[in-house]
């Protein structure tokens, strides 16, 4: 089993405070940059598991990383530089309270919602007839609030995030603008290697007065894709699509009494299932960039992470 990095405590200059969430420590440097370690960490059903997943961390940052570059001139964003494959520096914004979650299809937790007689998510209308996996005539945008740390999100409509002023009306219609231009653009990146971008989620928040797109973007922890070949004779035959997400991870979970409930006990995963894991972030890295994936040294990661990071400082 190669190592993985589960927690990070680096010493910077001018380090102001650290933010640990569910997969990143996110430091902050002098009010001014974030230096970002994605580290191995896996989470679903908003719990974190002990146990790491081999490259994570690597195969997250570095997907962020290109498609940071590859969206930067739709919509400004927090990158400045990747000075190591599991770390992102960047300008420091305040982040808006707000996920913007566009989907193109019914599927995950809208099809669960669905399937259980649900008509409406976040005050959109969706008809009946539609089918698992079905694309919609235009994709919807399902926002949530964004949860302080060991809280679920909470789905929202926009008209009640206006209304209770989580974000003003011409900035959530910034944040709207941006959510469809990201997920055309990522759409049209994900056709071009024979997938579909299913759903996927996009946070922003603000500097100097202008809004940037930050963290993350179309990873596997915040995306979901399908194969394109295959995907209508699938939903024709009502069997699952072929899949690159970490949906596959809530579907083994779900399938052994386990969905982050109260009470309910997180079962323990297998070095088998974990290398799985790992090996299909693996896959979903080398089918959306279209390059191999190379496996960096893990012999030593938190020295090896911590003077890269000190060389940009």
């Amino acid at each position: 089993m190669n190592k993985t990095l589960i927690r990070t405590d680096f010493k910077f200059s001018h380090l102001k405070n650290i933010y640990k969430g569910k997969v990143r420590d996110v430091y902050n440097i002098n009010d001014e940059l974030l230096v970002m370690v994605v580290t191995d960490r896996i989470s679903a059903f908003d719990i974190v598991f002990p146990k790491g997943i081999p490259y994570k961390g690597q195969v997250l940052n570095q997907i962020a990383s290109k498609f940071l570059d590859a969206t930067s001139g739709t919509v400004p964003n927090w990158k400045i530089a990747t000075p190591d494959p599991m770390v992102m520096l960047g300008h420091k914004c305040a982040p808006l309270p707000v996920e913007m979650i566009i989907r193109g299809y019914l599927t995950g937790s809208s099809w669960r919602e669905y399937k259980n007689g649900k008509r409406e998510i976040c005050g959109v209308k969706i008809p009946d007839g539609i089918k698992e996996h079905q694309r919609f005539p235009s994709p919807i945008i399902t926002p949530t609030t964004k949860a302080e740390q060991g809280r679920h999100d909470e789905n929202i409509s926009k008209e009640e995030i206006i209304r209770h002023e989580l974000v003003t009306e011409e900035d959530y219609n910034f944040m709207e603008k941006y959510t469809y231009q990201l997920f055309e653009r990522g759409s049209e990146i994900a056709a071009r290697q024979g997938l579909i971008l299913v759903d996927t989620k996009y946070e922003f928040g603000k500097k100097d007065g202008r809004i940037y797109l930050i963290d993350e973007i179309h990873t596997p922890d915040s995306s979901r894709y399908f194969y394109s070949a295959g995907y209508e004779e699938r939903l024709a035959n009502n069997v699952p699509q072929k899949q690159l997400s970490k949906e596959f991870v809530r579907e083994w979970l779900i399938a052994h009494g386990f969905q982050g409930k109260e009470g309910e006990q997180l079962p323990e995963l297998s070095d088998s299932f974990i290398n799985q894991i790992s090996e299909r972030y693996i896959e979903l890295f080398e089918n959306i960039t279209g390059v191999k994936f190379v496996r960096y040294d893990t012999s030593d990661l938190p020295d090896r992470i911590y003077n890269n990071i000190l060389r940009v400082l």
